[in-house]
């Protein structure tokens, strides 16, 4: 999702600098998903450091 949204805002921001027709607002839409993918990303991260400190918390105890 990340990627599809990286490659969106760049698309995106083409007429700024190209000088042709603005995309119409479901691409700016298409935007979001470079903040959704971050937020899952981000959400698996801290879920593995959550298990990991637990599997550590067990194996001292």
């Amino acid at each position: 999702m990340f990627i599809t949204g990286a490659v969106a805002t760049l698309v995106t921001m083409a007429p700024l600098f190209l000088d042709i027709k603005p995309f119409p607002p479901s691409a700016w839409a298409v935007c979001m998903l470079m903040g959704v993918g971050f937020l899952i990303s981000a959400a698996g991260v801290l879920r593995s450091a959550a298990a990991q400190r637990r599997a550590a918390r067990a194996s001292q105890a």
